[in-house]
Parts: C-alpha cells; sequence; structure tokens
C-alpha cells in the first residue's frame, strides 16, 4: 500500500527525520509511537501528503502510494489524489461548527463531486455502522467527545479512501470512548480491509495493532 525511502525533513538546522525508510501493506493496522519530538507526526503528514519532504532529488527520496507517486504532483493534481485515496482523523476532531455532522461527512464528497445520491445513502450506511445514526442533523457543540470523533472517522471513510491516517485519534477522549474507538478501527479493517496507520501515546492501542514501529530521533528504531 505504501511504500517510502529516504524521507527526511528539516526546519532551518532542526532535522526532524533522518531518512526514514517505511512499508504500509493493504489491510494492516499499524500504529507508530515514541517520544515528543521523535518525528511521529511529521512523518504522517508527510506520508499523507499534508507536507513536503526536504531535499527529495538529493536524498533520493520515494513515497508510493498504491504503486503511484505523488511527491512531483502539482498542488491541483496533489489535492485531487488526496482527496481521492487518503482519509485523515486527527487528535481535535477539526469538524467545521456551522455545519451539521451529515454535512461534514460529505464535505470530501463535494469536493470530488462524486454523485449526491450514491454518496448520501453511504453517509447514512456509515452513521449507522458507527452508532451515530441519531446525531445526522446536530453540529459538532452538540455531540459528545466520541461522537465527534465517530463523525471524524464517517469523514475520513466516505470516499473510499486507500488509507486512513490518524493522528493520536484517542488523545482527546476518555478510556471509554477511547477503548470504543480502538475496536472500532479493527471492526472497520475486517468488514472493508481498511488500512490504518495510527499516530499514538496509547501503548494500549499500540500493541494491539498488527505492527508497532518506534521512532526516536527522527528514525523508526
Amino acid at each position: 500500500m505504501i511504500k517510502a525511502r529516504n524521507i527526511y525533513k528539516s526546519y532551518a538546522s532542526l532535522e526532524v527525520l533522518k531518512g526514514v525508510n517505511i512499508d504500509i501493506f493493504k489491510g494492516e493496522i499499524v500504529s507508530i509511537v515514541g517520544e515528543s519530538g521523535a518525528g511521529k507526526s511529521t512523518l504522517l503528514q508527510i506520508l499523507g501528503s499534508l507536507d513536503s519532504p526536504s531535499n527529495i532529488t538529493a536524498n533520493g527520496t520515494e513515497i508510493r502510494l498504491n504503486e503511484k507517486s505523488f511527491l512531483e504532483m502539482s498542488d491541483k493534481e496533489l489535492s485531487k489524489f488526496r482527496n481521492k485515496n487518503i482519509g485523515f482523523v486527527f487528535q481535535f476532531h477539526q469538524l467545521l461548527p456551522e455545519f451539521t455532522a451529515l454535512e461534514n461527512v460529505l464535505l470530501p464528497v463535494r469536493i470530488a463531486d462524486q454523485p449526491s445520491a450514491y454518496t448520501l445513502e453511504k453517509a447514512h450506511e456509515l452513521f449507522d455502522e458507527l452508532k451515530i445514526a441519531h446525531r445526522l442533523h446536530h453540529k459538532p457543540k452538540e455531540l459528545s467527545g466520541g461522537e465527534a470523533q465517530r463523525v471524524a472517522v464517517a469523514r475520513a471513510l466516505i470516499n473510499d479512501p486507500k488509507i486512513i491516517f490518524a493522528d493520536e485519534p484517542t488523545g482527546n477522549l476518555d478510556s471509554k470512548n477511547a477503548d470504543s474507538l480502538h475496536q472500532l478501527f479493527f471492526d472497520l479493517r475486517d468488514k472493508y480491509d481498511q488500512t490504518f496507520v495510527i499516530v499514538t501515546h496509547n501503548l494500549g492501542l499500540a500493541e494491539s495493532t498488527d505492527r508497532k514501529l518506534v521512532m526516536k530521533d527522527g528514525q523508526i528504531v
């Protein structure tokens, strides 16, 4: 699913990533752990095309998602590629407060200009699957933390992405909601063969994933 080689990232004189190599396979749930400042979130953002590696040509950097390289794409091409292939779940759900839960989930669909009848039906199915069907028309301020994260998961899934990147997805949840969201990831993998890469400080989640990768000082150790 993902093949990445020689990922470097620097901000001025600060080296954040120092030659990371990583392979992610379809249907895997992979966790990335490490101390704060190890480069976990930076790596996730680069793999998810939200940020760019440093000195791509000089470092021989390669990143392929489903055999397709996106490093040389224009901004327009990259936005279209990201919308179609990648889903994101963040620690803070990042739902737009003026929109309902359903409207938030349908945003990637509108960007992709997909047929509304099919995607509306799929959105309803996701809300049922994630057990938040009763919250379709509620705005984010009316949702609990766990419900808001489930809406964010539905938004990440709506365009049938090849992979979902999650950055501390349970970091803002209590233990009950965190455990529930953990289980949800595994249920989605089992049902849809979905691939997840999860940056987390939650060791319980990390130990339960298919693979746990440890980062230290900008490298996978």
